[in-house]
Parts: C-alpha cells; sequence; structure tokens
C-alpha cells in the first residue's frame, strides 16, 4: 500500500511537458504549452478573489489535482460567507500598514527566480514590474534599457536600486473586464515593454483578469508575461490577511493552474506558448504535503518556487483574405463580455461573412461592437436561445454597416428578444404577427430591424412604420394567392419580402411594394420561399463543414499528443529517455 502511494506521488510529479519543449526552455518545466485545458467559460465568481480580512471564517473546498483540472476540470470557488466589512485598501495596506514589513524571499528561492530571469530577459530590454516592491530578483548583471515598477507602496520601492521609474497603483482598482483603471498605466502603454513580471502579487489580486489584459496591452508583440509565486504559507503571519480567499484554500498545483487560467480567460489565444515552471529548492515541502490535519507531521520548507507565464501573439492589424477566421479570433481577443465559447462561436460565422459581402473591409472594424450585444445576449435563456443563435444574431447585426450599437438600436434589439417591454407601435405588433416564425427565422427578421433604428433620418423612420404597417396586408395576400403554404412560411416570406424592399429607404415605397407584390404569381412566390430556404440550407451546410473541419484538426492534434505520450512512456519504460530534475529535461540515458 506504501509502495503505491509512493508510486501515484512520483507520478503525480512527473512534468506535463514534452521533451521537446523542455529542451528549448529554462530548467524545471512542469508544464508545457499542449497540457493546459480550460472550461469554456470563466469558472469563478465574485467571492473567489475578496482578501481573507473581508471573509468570514470557512472551510475550503476539496479540489481535485493538478491533472484533473488539466483534463478540462475547473476549481469550484471558496465555499465562503462573505461578512459585511469595509474592503482591504491595498494602498493603505501596503504604504501604511505594512511599510516596515519585509517582503524578501527565503535566498534558496530569491536564487532560482533570478536564474530563471537569467534565461529570458537580457541586457537593452524594457521591463515593467507589477506589484513591485524593495527588490525585483533580477540578475545582478543585467542591464535593462528601462524597468519601471508598478507597486502599492512608494517607499518601498524608492529602496529598489534596479527600478529607473516607479508608479504607485492601485492593481485591485480595475474596470470590469477591461483592465487596471490607472492613467499612469495608460500613459505607459504608449511605448510597450519587452517583458512584464509579477513576482508574489499575484496572491493578492482581487481581479487577476484586469490586471493580465492590461500587461498584455503594454506588452510588445512577442513580448513575454512571467508571473512567479510562492507557497501559500511563504509569508505566514505577514501579509495572510491581504491574501485571497482562493489563494488560502487551493494547493500549489491549483494554484499554477488558476494562474494559466488567468492568461487564457484574459486574452485568450492572444497569449502563445504558456508554460508553468517548478523553481523550488531541493528544501521545500511537497505539494502534497500542505495542509492537511497532519500538516505539522511533514518535512521541507514553505519556499516553494512556481513561474507561469506566455508570450504575446501579434494581433493581426487587417482582415487577411487567406485566413479571416485566423484574424477576427484575434481582433477578439482582448474584447469584453464576450466569453471563450462565444468567441469559438463567431468567428466562423464573421469568416462566411467576410466570404459573402463584396466589399467587406469595413467588417474588422465592427467586430467593436460585438459586446454590446452581448450584453444582452447573456441575459437571454439558453435553451430557448442557444448560443449558436446568440452567435448568428451578432455576426448578422455587426455585418450590417448601419449597425453601430448606438442607444436606439440597443434598445430596439432587447425589445425585439423579450427584454423589454415591447413598444406598442411597433415590437408588440411584429411579435403578434410573426409568432409563427422559426426561431432562427425570427433571428434573421430581427438582424433586418435593428439596424434601421437610431439613424436619425425622417425617411428611415418612415420606412420602419411602413414595414410594421405593411406585416398584415402583405401577410394576407400571400394567405390568399397561395392557400396550402404553411402559416410560418407564410410569415417569414411576407416578412423578408417587406424587409429587402421597404425597411431601407429609397428602395420601394409600400405603393410600390403592393403593386410588385400583387403581379407576382403562386409559382414565383414559392420560388423565392424556396430560395430562401436553399441558402439557409446551404449556410447550415458551411457552417457544419467548418466545425468538422475543426473537430478533425482537434482530434489529430490529440492522437499526435497521445502518441507522443506514449512514446515518452516507452523511452521511460526502457530507459532510453528519462527527466532529469537538476537540469528541468529529458536525457538519453544507457539501457540497464
Amino acid at each position: 500500500m506504501i509502495r503505491k502511494m509512493r508510486e501515484d506521488k512520483e507520478k503525480k510529479k512527473m512534468p506535463m511537458a514534452n521533451a521537446d519543449e523542455s529542451a528549448f526552455e529554462a530548467p524545471g518545466l512542469r508544464v508545457g504549452k499542449e497540457a493546459w485545458k480550460w472550461p469554456p467559460v470563466w469558472p469563478y465568481d465574485d467571492s473567489t478573489f475578496t482578501a481573507t480580512q473581508d471573509f468570514a471564517d470557512a472551510g475550503g473546498p476539496d479540489l481535485g489535482s493538478m491533472a484533473g483540472m488539466m483534463s478540462g476540470g475547473m476549481p469550484p470557488p471558496p465555499a465562503a460567507v462573505v461578512e459585511e466589512a469595509d474592503k482591504l485598501d491595498a494602498l493603505q495596506y501596503w504604504g501604511e500598514e505594512k511599510a516596515a514589513v519585509s517582503t524578501e524571499l527565503d535566498a534558496d528561492a530569491a536564487s532560482n527566480l533570478r536564474n530563471h530571469y537569467s534565461f529570458y530577459l537580457k541586457d537593452g530590454m524594457s521591463v515593467l514590474e507589477f506589484g513591485a516592491a524593495s527588490t525585483s530578483y533580477l540578475p545582478d548583471d543585467l542591464k535593462l534599457s528601462r524597468h519601471v515598477g508598478i507597486g502599492a507602496s512608494q517607499a518601498s520601492m524608492d529602496n529598489n536600486k534596479e527600478l529607473t521609474d516607479s508608479y504607485v497603483v492601485d492593481l485591485n482598482k480595475v474596470e470590469t473586464e477591461r483592465g487596471v483603471d490607472s492613467e499612469e498605466l495608460r500613459k505607459l502603454g504608449t511605448e510597450p515593454f519587452d517583458v512584464v513580471i509579477m513576482a508574489n502579487t499575484i496572491d493578492f489580486l482581487t481581479n487577476p483578469r484586469e490586471v493580465y489584459k492590461s500587461a498584455w496591452a503594454m506588452l510588445k508583440p512577442g513580448g513575454t508575461m512571467l508571473v512567479a509565486f510562492s507557497n501559500k504559507d511563504a509569508y505566514n503571519n505577514k501579509f495572510e490577511s491581504a491574501q485571497t480567499k482562493m489563494w488560502r484554500d487551493y494547493n500549489d498545483d491549483q494554484h499554477m493552474w488558476c494562474v494559466g487560467s488567468f492568461f487564457h480567460f484574459s486574452a485568450g489565444d492572444g497569449w502563445d506558448n504558456l508554460r508553468g515552471f517548478d523553481l523550488s529548492p531541493d528544501d521545500a515541502k511537497d505539494v502534497d504535503d500542505q495542509g492537511g490535519p497532519f500538516a505539522f507531521l511533514q518535512g521541507g520548507k514553505n519556499n516553494n518556487m512556481y513561474v507561469v507565464m506566455a508570450d504575446k501573439a501579434l494581433q493581426d492589424d487587417t482582415i487577411d483574405p487567406e485566413d479571416p477566421e485566423k484574424s477576427f479570433k484575434s481582433r477578439m481577443w482582448m474584447l469584453p463580455t464576450m466569453e471563450s465559447r462565444d468567441k469559438i462561436l463567431v468567428a466562423p460565422r464573421l469568416k462566411r461573412a467576410f466570404e459573402q459581402i463584396p466589399q467587406p473591409d469595413y467588417l474588422g472594424q465592427q467586430v467593436e461592437f460585438l459586446p454590446a450585444v452581448y450584453e444582452s445576449l447573456i441575459k437571454m435563456d439558453q435553451f430557448s436561445f442557444t448560443f449558436s443563435m446568440q452567435a448568428q444574431l451578432a455576426v448578422d447585426l455587426v455585418s450590417d454597416p448601419d449597425f453601430n450599437a448606438n442607444d436606439d438600436q440597443v434598445a430596439a434589439m432587447k425589445q425585439g428578444l423579450g427584454l423589454r417591454v415591447p413598444r406598442e407601435e411597433f415590437w408588440a405588433p411584429v411579435g403578434q404577427l410573426t409568432s409563427a416564425m422559426e426561431p432562427d427565422d425570427k433571428v434573421n427578421l430581427l438582424a433586418h430591424v435593428v439596424p434601421r433604428f437610431g439613424s436619425g433620418d425622417p425617411e428611415q423612420e418612415a420606412a420602419l412604420q411602413a414595414f410594421v404597417t405593411g406585416l398584415k396586408p402583405t401577410f394576407d395576400h400571400i394567405r390568399k394567392e397561395c392557400p396550402s403554404m404553411k402559416e410560418s412560411d407564410v410569415q417569414l416570406l411576407g416578412s423578408e419580402l417587406l424587409a429587402c424592399e421597404v425597411l431601407k429607404p429609397k428602395r420601394s415605397s409600400r405603393v410600390e411594394f403592393a403593386k410588385w407584390l400583387g403581379a407576382l404569381k403562386e409559382s414565383e412566390l414559392v420560388e423565392i420561399l424556396e430560395a430562401r430556404k436553399e441558402r439557409k440550407e446551404k449556410a447550415l451546410s458551411a457552417l457544419k463543414q467548418m466545425r468538422d473541419i475543426r473537430e478533425e484538426k482537434e482530434r489529430k492534434e490529440k492522437e499526435d499528443d497521445d502518441a507522443m505520450q506514449a512514446q515518452v512512456a516507452t523511452a521511460r519504460k526502457e530507459r532510453t529517455l528519462e527527466f532529469d530534475p537538476r537540469t528541468g529535461k529529458y536525457e538519453v540515458s544507457k539501457k540497464k
């Protein structure tokens, strides 16, 4: 039994990275870029990152191993109850209460961190440091062109001789889903940095996603962000009250997953080559021995040291005609409100729109209006209005050059979706008269109508009135001419004919439309309806094809990854290749 426990323990310690990944990285690579797996949406609630002092005493959750999280699971938020209390003031806490308290790392852990920095930081680079204090742990012989500190205590930063400039900024003061709310940072962002470092600060951040967003914005393309953190008890009895409840409740493996997740959920694929390192000294406490009723019996020091880091990917300035989906994905990296799931659904639909629009260059700029659409869509019932339907409506709206998410358009969209009381003179009759239409056809109609609002053009207002008053007589005429046509098809055909001919000014007046419609025979109306349905089927088929291609690519990548893991396992079994913890790499060894 003890032997089995030891084997399981050693298995958990095995690096989740292959030999090729380790060969080009600093020693200590624990998690390679292919090993991370994420849930489709932000997995934390608002209480997860509340400072410990703002919580009532409560037990932490029973979380799975790091390997379990990497398979796509997510750590649930700590099961704690927030008390009514004044929130911790970061600037007062660090600048006054803890101004004289040392924040220096264990000497061995600090040495390992310096060595790690030396592998990636080079002379002449510019560095921005979040959470700067009296020491930065950079190599002594490193000559940077600029090293700007962002911290909560000016006195502490004044003692740091490595800094060329310093600014007091509360990293916990943010604009939700956008970044740190700081004029100093906005000014600094005009000259991007080569590297952003943040050591032993992540455990005190109440809005980590926004801090990462700011870091991404402050970096040059190809620049690197390195987030270093220690064991949660490294500063025991010093700063525990400022640590978030999540940090106190999770162990080091879980911390690594969370720190990695902040990269993913801040800018998605805008962060490239995500990897995690274990830089813990030899005498550090084992991860599995942290916490629990018998932790006091375990040996080892609380000087564990880890780094999770990633590089800023290059964002497309324009939409690449050869690969528009990739370009649209990059334009959505930093968009707020939208979950990763939504961006995955929207990108191929934008690609299809780009390929169908005669002059589609404007579409790249329209992407910025997606968050305004999703601010309403997130309130919809996902069962009656699926995520795919939401994505289609969002793309249809932004594909219209007249859509700019003005207040009238957003209000019209909410009324059309039933999120607001509908206007009696427009949305109420539209809803009643089109009640038999299929849900996806209603989405298409909404995309026709919403961009017409808020123009301030009297002719456009008249066209909207002509549309709504023309619905009933149009449907009546189609029913008369096509007595066997289904009611849902009657409403689909009539509403789209009106939308195409009447809804936009200078196309057809209501009188002209009535004459044209009256001249159409049953066979012609049926032909128009069938052509409309054929376009819909082609669109659905194209989306399915794109989805199948993407799934096949993911399946092939998984096969290749499994084959690599099997090769490593076989090599390890035959002892032709084994992991050397001293170098952090796989090394060839002789068979025994």
